[in-house]
């Protein structure tokens, strides 16, 4: 660490961008409200470039509301939830437990968003789950998986029946918890659970006057097929993204500290 307790001088420059585009994503996340106390995480898989082939990511130093997270105080862990820059923070065990199991068991994993929103909960908690009834749910045809609760998330052995349970699709509900994503990028892990997030919103909603109207098979594969928001040749959410930080940036640009 530098003389001011940032971890930044003279770091390898792919972990400076990755912990910059955390950070950013924290604040987002905060702009948004998707925020439950000092609690949930987004976590980011180190590239073999700085790790040299280890496993490693970034986390949310515990104790923090995300409006404090900074590229400085994100705390790097392995797989066995060692500190590995000298942090003061501690990590949640919860967070470690869920996120080593998909940076570690699930090779595109770079990025591991959960969240506790009230609509993506209530959805978890729906005995049907998230139905293929509106826009944005459509458009997850055939990427939602499900697992079943098994209480608080502190205990390694549920990682392989959670792998089990996602298989290869980036959504997934934990039932009776909340929303998990993964994907390839941060971009595209944030627009992937935008999506599903606004899906269980737009059910809350509707579910909330009386049935919806259902949408068949063959229009949501369309559906999915042609969506903007997530797959890699539409960019993968990064305009999206970069327009959010934009408006993070014009407030406070502290996160990058």
């Amino acid at each position: 660490m530098d003389k001011d307790g940032h971890p930044l001088n003279g770091m390898h420059a792919d972990e400076l961008l990755a912990r910059v585009e955390l950070a950013a994503c924290y604040r987002v996340f905060a702009l948004l409200g998707w925020t439950e106390l000092i609690y949930n995480h987004i976590t980011v898989r180190l590239p073999d470039s700085v790790t040299g082939g280890a496993k490693q990511f970034l986390i949310n130093p515990f104790g923090l509301h995300y409006s404090e997270v900074t590229a400085s105080n994100l705390v790097k862990i392995d797989l066995q939830g060692r500190v590995l820059d000298g942090s003061p923070h501690p990590v949640n065990p919860a967070g470690f437990t869920v996120h080593a199991a998909l940076h570690d068991g699930l090779p595109d994993a770079h990025c591991v968003m959960h969240t506790h929103t009230t609509a993506g909960m209530a959805v978890a908690c729906l005995e049907g789950g998230l139905q293929q009834n509106n826009f944005y749910s459509a458009q997850l045809h055939g990427l939602v998986a499900y697992h079943d609760f098994e209480g608080i998330t502190v205990h390694p052995d549920e990682a392989p029946r959670l792998l089990a349970s996602i298989g290869d699709k980036p959504a997934v509900i934990l039932r009776n918890h909340g929303l998990l994503v993964w994907g390839q990028t941060l971009p595209q892990t944030f627009s992937l659970l935008w999506t599903l997030n606004r899906a269980c919103e737009i059910q809350l909603a509707t579910l909330s006057m009386g049935p919806a109207i259902p949408i068949s098979d063959a229009v949501a594969r369309s559906c999915r097929n042609d969506a903007l928001q997530f797959h890699p040749h539409h960019g993968a959410g990064k305009d999206v993204f970069e327009a959010l930080v934009r408006q993070v940036e014009r407030s406070d640009n502290s996160y990058r500290q």
